[in-house]
C-alpha cells in the first residue's frame, strides 16, 4: 500500500506518493504567481507594460562603418593608421596627428612637455628627429627629464637602481651629475640664462662625443630650439650636492618659466601642447603660463592639448586636457599607453602623413 509524506514548499503542501511516476508530481513552475515570501513592503516592479522601440528606430553610436579593417602586409604606417577603428582613442590619436601636422604647416607653436620617463625609455632620438623636421618649437622638462638627459650626454647611461642604493644613502650621489649640473646652472645664471639653455651650453663642451648625439638638451641647444626646465627645490638629486646654489636654481628656473609662457602665447589659433609623462609639475606650469598669457592681454584660444601617459592622472586631465579650453575654443585629448609605444607611433604617423 502506498504511503503519503508531506513536504513543505513555500506555502504550498505537496503530497508525494511513493512508488508513483515522477510525471504525476506537481512542478515548481506551477506555483501561483501571487505567492510572495518576502518580508519587504516594496515589491518588484511589473514590466509587463514597458514600452519598447524598434532597433532600427533606436539607432546606435557604433556602426560597422566605424570598425577596424584588417591590416595587410606592406601597408606601412599609413595603412596601419587607416586600419584602426574610427572610435574612441583611435580617433583621438588621429586628431592629435592632424593638429600637430596643421600646426607645422601653419607655423604655429608645437610645445612638448616631458617627464623623466620619456628620456629614460630612450625616446630622445625620436624627439630630436621630430625637432629637425619642424614638429617642435620648444621643449619643457621637469627636473627629472633634465637629469636623465644630462647623464646620457656624459656617460651614455642613466636611471640608478634606487632600491639597491637607498639603504646606505648612495641614491642621488653621483658626483658628475650633481657637480656639473650645478656648475652649469650657476654659470648660466651669472650670464642671465635659463636652466635649459645653461645645461645645453655646458654639454656643448662636456658631453661625450658619441653619447651627446642622443642628448635632447645638447641637440636642442645646437638647433637653437628653446628648452625650459622647471624644478621644485628638493625634488631632484642634484639639490643634495654641495655645489647646489638655491638662488641660481630658482633664478634660472624662473627665467625658464617666463620663456615658456612666451612660447605658450604662440599656441593661439592652431598651436599644440603635448604633455608627455609629467603628472604634476608640468601640468601646473602649463596652466599658470596659460593664465599669465591671458592676464597680460594676449589672445590664447583655438589650440589643441594632449596628455600622453600610461595612466591618466588628475592634474594632466584637468590642467592640460580640460581647463585650458574652458569658455574657449580648442580641444583636449587623453592618449593612454606606454610612451615607448605611443610616441614612436605618433612620430611615424606624422612623417608618413607629411611625406
Amino acid at each position: 500500500m502506498a504511503s503519503c509524506g508531506r513536504v513543505a514548499l513555500g506555502l504550498v503542501g505537496i503530497c508525494t506518493l511513493v512508488g508513483r511516476p515522477s510525471a504525476t508530481r506537481p512542478q515548481v513552475a506551477n506555483l501561483p504567481h501571487t505567492t510572495h515570501m518576502t518580508k519587504y513592503d516594496k515589491l518588484p516592479l511589473d514590466f509587463d507594460h514597458l514600452h519598447t522601440v524598434g532597433l532600427q528606430q533606436r539607432g546606435g553610436k557604433v556602426k560597422t562603418a566605424d570598425f577596424a579593417v584588417p591590416y595587410h602586409r606592406g601597408d606601412g604606417v599609413r595603412g596601419l593608421m587607416e586600419s584602426l577603428p574610427h572610435l574612441l582613442a583611435a580617433d583621438s590619436l588621429r586628431a592629435v596627428i592632424d593638429a600637430v601636422s596643421a600646426a607645422r604647416q601653419e607655423k604655429r607653436a608645437i610645445l612638448w612637455g616631458l617627464g623623466g620617463h620619456v628620456i629614460k625609455c630612450g625616446l630622445a632620438p625620436v624627439l630630436i628627429d621630430l625637432m629637425r623636421r619642424g614638429y617642435v618649437t620648444a621643449f619643457a622638462m621637469n627636473g627629472s627629464a633634465s637629469i636623465h638627459d644630462f647623464e646620457i650626454a656624459l656617460a651614455g647611461h642613466t636611471s640608478e637602481d634606487v632600491e639597491a642604493v637607498l639603504p646606505d644613502g648612495r641614491f642621488g650621489a653621483a658626483e658628475e651629475t650633481g657637480r656639473d649640473m650645478n656648475r652649469a646652472i650657476s654659470r648660466g645664471d651669472s650670464e642671465g640664462l635659463g636652466m635649459g639653455e645653461s645645461l645645453g651650453r655646458w654639454l656643448e663642451l662636456a658631453a661625450h662625443r658619441k653619447h651627446g648625439e642622443s642628448s635632447l638638451l645638447l641637440q636642442a641647444y645646437r638647433n637653437a630650439t628653446p628648452v625650459t626646465v622647471h624644478v621644485a627645490i628638493g625634488t631632484d638629486t642634484p639639490h643634495t650636492h654641495p655645489a647646489a646654489d638655491g638662488a641660481a636654481i630658482g633664478s634660472t628656473s624662473l627665467r625658464d618659466f617666463k620663456l615658456f609662457a612666451a612660447c605658450a602665447a604662440d599656441l593661439d589659433s592652431g598651436g599644440v601642447y603635448l604633455n608627455v609623462g609629467s603628472a604634476v609639475v608640468l601640468p601646473e606650469v602649463f596652466l599658470k603660463a596659460v593664465s599669465a598669457v591671458r592676464n597680460l592681454g594676449h589672445p590664447l584660444s583655438g589650440f589643441t592639448t594632449a596628455n600622453f601617459d600610461f595612466l591618466q592622472h588628475y592634474r594632466p586631465r584637468v590642467n592640460v586636457v580640460e581647463r585650458p579650453h574652458a569658455q574657449s575654443t580648442g580641444k583636449g585629448y587623453a592618449i593612454t599607453g606606454h610612451h615607448e609605444l605611443t610616441i614612436p607611433l605618433l612620430a611615424a604617423a606624422l612623417i608618413e602623413k607629411d611625406g
